[in-house]
């Protein structure tokens, strides 16, 4: 076999251009899988899988959609593989902006058809999102393997390039001491954007997380959890008895049971319609047994009922101290639809100590999940009516450190029903 070193190797590439047996930009060209696409108006209108694209794409839902962030201005070279018959690969068109083009040549890539829609020209003031649209006509169901781009807007470009298509999880990490002995958490949440398979998470500590879920487009819940002690992840039939968090009571209409996959736990959830822009009121209490247990209790504001109800109660072992590492996040949970944008406020929270004292949390640090470092950009947090916003997903343009640490105006005195809800329900 003929050994080349990669000198020899460069020199014959650069032979291969200058006598035209190489075109430019196939070395050039970008490459953004099918399986990153999302499929409108319909998410779960085709099925998408890693390494193979779009499958069965038909013409009830008649658009693919990829987004990527542009960086310079210039001509835009656009291409597609995709298999199909002739009369639906004729049928396409690409939609950039106010930009459409139609197929301009096409060549075969064994049982595929790269479809060439030329150049649209990209103009940018600064970075940002652009969408690219793949649009069909009527015909017979077609499979995407791929986009392909050239030319010097795509350079620099950034894409997503994993079969995970959810937006970054985003987090409001909330700076309280270790040494406060925290008994009570208490956290108003208000969705302002409503996609399926949205989690708004109110306040989350070392053991638990509590907040309002959109699971369909007719079922919401109210969901409280509490982990187990120890350190398996997936399956709750491997944990020990003495492992285990015990139901210590549930509110009407609560169910109770168990979760794994994450971490495994007590789950509990009130299925409940919650309205997107009204404010949601979260608890959660701390009430230590002994020196090795905790009692968690997660108490929601019915607003309809105008009272409280308790979700759960969970009787913690190995535990036997109070509440750390508060925190409330925002996360997409369905791939399907993470180009859609999530938003909700966070306002008005408060952690007591032990000693019966309140103090009010008016500063945040944002986070995000590994995706929000590699894959999506799209993520952010702000104040808004004095209260943090966390966003993400919707390809929206602006996004922040890891870290960045935001401030709000003190509100001055805790929700006078919290203080006797929480000394009705911890012992002194």
């Amino acid at each position: 076999m003929l050994s080349l070193k990669p000198n020899c190797l460069l020199t014959l590439t650069v032979a291969a251009l200058a006598i035209g047996l190489v075109p430019n930009d196939v070395l050039a060209q970008k490459i953004v899988p099918g399986h990153t696409a999302y499929v409108h108006p319909d998410p779960w209108g085709a099925r998408i899988r890693e390494n193979q694209g779009v499958l069965r794409w038909q013409e009830s839902n008649p658009s693919i959609r990829w987004w990527g962030l542009f960086k310079n201005s210039g001509s835009l070279g656009i291409k597609v593989l995709v298999r199909g018959n002739a009369d639906s690969i004729a049928g396409l068109s690409i939609r950039v902006g106010d930009q459409e083009r139609m197929p301009t040549s096409t060549r075969s890539e064994q049982e595929f058809t790269l479809v060439d829609f030329g150049q649209i020209e990209l103009k940018l003031d600064h970075p940002s999102h652009q969408l690219i649209e793949l649009v069909r006509g009527s015909g017979e169901a077609m499979d995407i393997r791929e986009l392909r781009l050239d030319g010097p807007a795509s350079q620099d470009a950034f894409f997503n390039l994993k079969e995970r298509r959810n937006a970054a999880s985003v987090h409001l990490m909330y700076p309280i001491a270790r040494e406060d002995k925290v008994d009570a958490f208490y956290t108003e949440v208000t969705g302002v954007e409503e996609p399926v398979g949205t989690f708004y998470m109110a306040c989350g500590w070392h053991r638990g997380y509590f907040g309002m879920q959109v699971n369909s487009k007719t079922e919401r819940r109210i969901i409280f959890s509490v982990w187990d002690s120890g350190n398996e992840a997936v399956d709750r039939n491997k944990v020990a008895k003495e492992n285990r968090v015990q139901l210590m009571g549930k509110g009407e209409g609560v169910f109770a049971g168990d979760f794994g996959n994450e971490g495994t736990g007590g789950h509990s959830h009130l299925k409940v319609l919650w309205k997107t822009g009204a404010k949601q009121r979260f608890l959660v209490t701390a009430t230590p047994n002994d020196s090795t247990h905790t009692t968690f209790s997660g108490y929601w504001f019915h607003p309809e009922e105008n009272k409280w109800m308790l979700i759960s109660s969970w009787n913690a072992p190995k535990e036997g101290g109070y509440m750390r590492g508060l925190h409330s996040f925002s996360e997409n949970f369905l791939g399907e639809n993470g180009h859609l944008a999530r938003k909700a406020l966070y306002g008005n929270q408060w952690y007591r100590t032990s000693d019966g004292k309140w103090h009010e949390i008016t500063e945040a640090r944002f986070s995000h999940d590994p995706t929000g470092k590699d894959d999506r950009m799209d993520r952010t947090m702000g104040i808004e009516d004095n209260q943090f916003f966390l966003r993400h997903g919707g390809f929206l343009d602006g996004s922040l450190d890891y870290g960045t640490p935001m401030k709000r105006t003190p509100a001055g005195e805790p929700p006078a029903d919290v203080e006797e809800l929480v000394t009705k329900n911890i012992r002194p």
